[in-house]
């Protein structure tokens, strides 16, 4: 209640600032952004955000397609060189000149200890200034898809980096915090104005950005409501203009009130299952001296034991597409005669863990978001009560997406549920961030259950460095197959996307759910 009357009175004296209201755009979402360091966290809430405040050499138009962004022009110079010929003329927003040092200082930065963005990096070998404004990446194998693979990585400055000591990233795993965590010095369209983390954080146009900004937005108001009903009665209100996602139960009621309209759409992420496959024995389980997730019997007893269309039809309501891969439709790479999971058969699961030694299943603790995707918690409590059915006793330990993250990332957990939107829109970002071995450079970053087969790990390398088509394609199936077969992962489905809009705003949903300021509108 105190977060209702905080949230009120805010409103109230928002609305007594006349002119300024009528160009400002209020967002309520379900969770915040954890910081305002680009590098910190890669999470789509976050780097959609952020990327309001800060650019890629390489950005994304409204139908996802690469454009120029920080840099102007991009080409291979050599099998293994990629050279970036980048955008005179740009300033931070504390009047800073953006220059080739500040590339050559970012992509330091976001490869070193404590960032986030490894996996981004991590088959880069060096990156080089070749004048004020070109900059020479050269990868370790050659990287036909490089520049897709920028589009979230975000520019620093080097300058102010260095005076605010910022120079490392925040590191979220270790509770590490520094300047970059809550003020912000991008060059992008908005500017960061006041960070109040889990309260609400404000930005401001930027008068001064080197490019196009579509919308007449002014001001944008971002603040988290983690609660569903609280956030709907705001958004039919008036309170806010924009609620990110809808619960699935109110779209009609939205659609309905004249005040507001939904945006549905497909979105590009895949909503997983992982599991430690790497311990001798589990942290959080009655299991001792062993870890019954090497098994592949029990992997494939959990996942035959998911009744994936009872979610779809009552956790969802509908708004999901049941998967058997780690990627959905749009991302290159997804091949539909692959799409088939395994059956639902929890006698067969039960026989599947009798076989392996658990006749009368076991306990494992379940990590899970409750405030990340939609329904997170909901789909996993329907997920324990599945398993339960086969004899495992689940630990739900759902949580706010803030204390989550740290935690999984830190690989603290045996059972743990995710998403994940591949940043490139090509099946190689998965391969690389979720499924290959681990190692200290980034691959596998978020292979957070450590799922190991080094021909996958081969063939994702080949896959990097392939530029025929069909020869590629033919690996990318080859790498899922020996996936699927190796039950590394649970994919469960591709949720939808679902924002409540109020009728006087206009804006861009697109599949990746990143939500840019600079195409919204009010009329």
């Amino acid at each position: 209640m105190k977060f209702q009357h905080a949230l009120t009175t805010s409103l109230v004296l928002a609305t007594m600032s006349g002119a300024a209201l009528a160009q400002t755009v209020r967002i309520g979402n379900q969770g915040d952004a954890l910081s305002m360091d680009p590098h910190s966290l890669n999470e789509t809430t976050q780097l959609s955000v952020t990327g309001n405040v800060y650019e890629p050499l390489v950005g994304r138009d409204k139908n996802l397609a690469l454009t120029p962004a920080l840099a102007t022009a991009w080409k291979q110079v050599s099998p293994n060189v990629w050279r970036f010929e980048l955008r005179k003329g740009v300033k931070f927003h504390d009047g800073t000149p953006f220059t080739a040092d500040d590339v050559v200082f970012s992509f330091a930065r976001g490869s070193g200890e404590g960032s986030d963005m490894r996996s981004y990096t991590n088959d880069i070998k060096e990156v080089r200034k070749v004048d004020s404004h070109t900059v020479d990446f050269e990868t370790k194998a050659p990287f036909p898809i490089l520049p897709d693979v920028f589009s979230f990585f975000y520019i620093m400055s080097k300058d102010w980096s260095e005076k605010n000591g910022a120079t490392r990233p925040v590191d979220r795993r270790k509770g590490v915090e520094n300047t970059a965590s809550f003020k912000a010095n991008g060059t992008g369209p908005f500017r960061l104005r006041e960070r109040q983390p889990n309260v609400k954080t404000t930005f401001v146009r930027n008068g001064a950005y080197w490019g196009k900004i579509e919308g007449n937005v002014i001001n944008v108001e971002y603040t988290p409501i983690g609660n569903d009903a609280t956030r709907v009665a705001a958004l039919l209100s008036g309170q806010v203009d924009v609620i990110e996602p809808v619960p699935l139960q109110d779209v009609a009621r939205i659609t309905a009130s004249g005040k507001a309209r939904v945006l549905q759409g497909p979105e590009l992420r895949t909503i997983f299952l992982g599991m430690d496959q790497k311990r001798d024995e589990l942290l959080y389980s009655n299991v001792k001296g062993k870890n019954p997730f090497k098994d592949k019997r029990v992997r494939q007893a959990f996942y035959q034991a998911i009744d994936i269309v009872g979610i779809q039809k009552t956790v969802m309501r509908g708004a999901s597409r049941p998967t058997a891969l780690m990627v959905g439709p749009g991302i290159n790479g997804f091949d539909e005669t692959m799409d088939k999971r395994l059956p639902y058969d929890p006698d067969a699961a039960k026989k599947l863990l009798a076989d392996a030694g658990y006749p009368n299943g076991f306990e494992v603790s379940m990590n899970c978001p409750n405030d990340r995707y939609v329904n997170d918690s909901n789909i996993c409590q329907a997920v324990a009560a599945n398993l339960a059915r086969v004899g495992v006793k689940i630990n739900l330990q759902a949580e706010t997406k803030g204390t989550y993250f740290p935690k999984i990332l830190k690989r603290d957990t045996s059972f743990y549920l995710l998403g994940w939107t591949p940043s490139t829109y090509d099946s190689h970002n998965p391969l690389n961030a979720l499924m290959r071995c681990v190692d200290d450079k980034g691959a596998g970053q978020f292979n957070l259950g450590a799922y190991c087969n080094p021909k996958v790990d081969e063939l994702t390398l080949q896959i990097q460095s392939e530029t025929d088509k069909a020869k590629r394609n033919a690996m990318i199936k080859q790498a899922f197959t020996i996936h699927a077969d190796d039950i590394g992962h649970l994919p469960l489905h591709q949720q939808a996307l679902a924002w409540g809009v109020a009728n006087n705003v206009q804006l861009v949903q697109l599949a990746d759910n990143v939500m840019p300021f600079r195409f919204m509108s009010v009329k």
